[in-house]
């Protein structure tokens, strides 16, 4: 059993934005610097997207196993094992002198940040109580999240600019350093002699193998196409590991995800939204990216700089649903939210050869995320109503999993849809095309998240008796449900 003091609510609250904010920064830093880097260490061209895939691999890999481990082991222990593990691998990535000490690096941080995203999350959810409390944290967590995202892009080129990209590695050192010092100033320690379960192995080896399956799968359709015989294969066989992995799980009496969470209305309407939303995300941030680059001509430092109104929209839009939320339930900004997104990105499809930064980026920029900044925490406080303290983390992992696979699945069938349209055409004026194409089928998903909002989530906060049955499996509520 954990203790009931939540230390210092204030400092757990810094040291998992500043936490979270390193690892949203760190899955697009690296974009920018490829070139530098490939100048440097000598990679092979068809290597080179491996300093990025691998990351989202070992990350989405290992959320569940993360999510699971911290109601294990404790939260603030993974925590810690997580911050320690990822500045070490940055240390290691920023001395690399081979493109496979710089690929070892990047797996290492993956795996390292699958630890730390589910166990700051649920440090979160156990410390600030459902309501106005909570909607308030996970406004701050989405708001810095998003802007870790965001400053990726511009600090990738400024640091790879005047300071060498090295540095997008090693600017990852005084963060961590930042965030482990908040966690020793008033995270409190957790007490889990109590605790007999052990974890899950079957379950962790098939649900790390068959999401790992899946991402490499989805990932290699950029080289071998959706329809080539290994990726049918690879799906295939990662399709065969997740199906025997929910059998597995249906059959422990300690699993890795309890099945019967996935019962409630809230936590499946709230991972199917976010899937929907994090393809239609992902997928908006990359094409409107090369449609500065490679259509307006904007230099790599520009782009980045062009991202930030995109982070004060987020943040107006996360304020804006912390009030919302103070009173309403999730679903009261995540329809708005998904709408007002979905209008953003249908507007930035009208982008053209011939224009501008004002009328096709800032504009639908803003439109876009706004709408953005009113689903990222209602989405989350959605995604862990009604679950009790000691499996936080595991819904955590979930919904961190449904992020990640819905941003690397939506970003590589989107690439499909762009490819396609555009043809063996090289012009301005055919990527222009393909990046519209996609970006209004972002559209597209993003108003399908906000269908699933209205049709699966409750009306209310209050958890319906549905709801309180999906709950049967846990025999330790050490919280009343609100």
């Amino acid at each position: 059993m954990y203790k009931n003091s939540r230390g210092r609510p204030g400092v757990v609250l810094a040291a998992v934005a500043v936490a979270q904010f390193v690892v949203a920064l760190d899955m697009a830093v690296v974009n920018v610097a490829l070139p530098a880097i490939r100048a440097s260490l000598g990679f092979a061209p068809v290597d080179l997207a491996w300093v990025v895939h691998v990351y989202a691999l070992t990350f989405g890999g290992f959320l569940l196993l993360g999510g699971r481990a911290c109601d294990l082991y404790g939260r603030r222990r993974l925590f810690v094992l997580g911050l320690v593990a990822f500045g070490a691998f940055s240390l290691a990535g920023g001395l690399a002198q081979a493109p496979w000490q710089l690929v070892a690096a990047r797996a290492g941080q993956g795996v390292a940040a699958a630890a730390l995203a589910p166990a700051g999350l649920a440090m979160l959810t156990t410390t600030f109580t459902e309501g106005r409390e909570r909607v308030r944290a996970l406004g701050v967590w989405s708001a810095v999240n998003a802007a870790g995202g965001a400053l990726g892009v511009l600090a990738g080129g400024l640091l790879t600019e005047y300071a060498g990209w090295r540095w997008v590695m090693l600017v990852n050192l005084p963060i961590v350093a930042g965030a482990l010092a908040l966690v020793f100033a008033g995270v409190p320690a957790e007490d889990a002699s109590a605790r007999r379960e052990r974890l899950d192995v079957l379950g962790a080896v098939l649900a790390t193998c068959g999401i790992g399956l899946l991402v490499f799968g989805v990932i290699r359709t950029e080289t071998r196409g959706w329809t080539s015989a290994v990726t049918l294969a690879t799906l295939a066989g990662a399709a065969v590991l997740l199906a025997a992995f929910t059998f597995a799980e249906s059959r422990t009496a300690a699993p890795l995800v309890r099945l019967g969470l996935l019962r409630s209305r809230w936590v499946a309407g709230a991972n199917l939204f976010v899937f929907l939303a994090a393809a239609g995300q992902f997928a908006s941030f990359y094409f409107v990216s090369l449609y500065m680059q490679g259509v307006l001509g904007m230099g790599a430092a520009a782009t980045g700089a062009a991202f930030l109104p995109f982070c004060a929209g987020v943040i107006v839009g996360s304020v804006v649903a912390t009030r919302i939320g103070a009173t309403r339930s999730p679903r009261a900004s995540l329809v708005p939210g998904a709408l007002l997104a979905s209008a953003g990105l249908a507007w930035f499809a009208f982008i053209s050869p011939g224009g501008g930064f004002l009328a096709d980026v800032l504009g639908p920029s803003m439109v876009a995320s706004v709408g953005l900044g009113l689903c990222l925490a209602p989405v989350a406080a959605a995604a862990t109503t009604g679950v009790v303290s000691r499996e936080a983390g595991m819904a955590s992992g979930v919904l961190n999993s449904s992020r990640q696979l819905g941003g690397c699945v939506g970003l590589a069938a989107l690439a499909t849809v762009a490819a396609g349209r555009t043809g063996a055409a090289t012009g301005p004026s055919a990527l222009n095309d393909g990046y519209a194409l996609s970006l209004a089928v972002s559209a597209g998903l993003f108003l399908l998240a906000a269908i699933v909002a209205v049709v699966v989530l409750p009306r209310r906060q209050r958890l319906r008796a549905a709801d309180l049955g999906a709950r049967r499996g846990s025999a330790l509520d050490d919280r009343a449900v609100r």
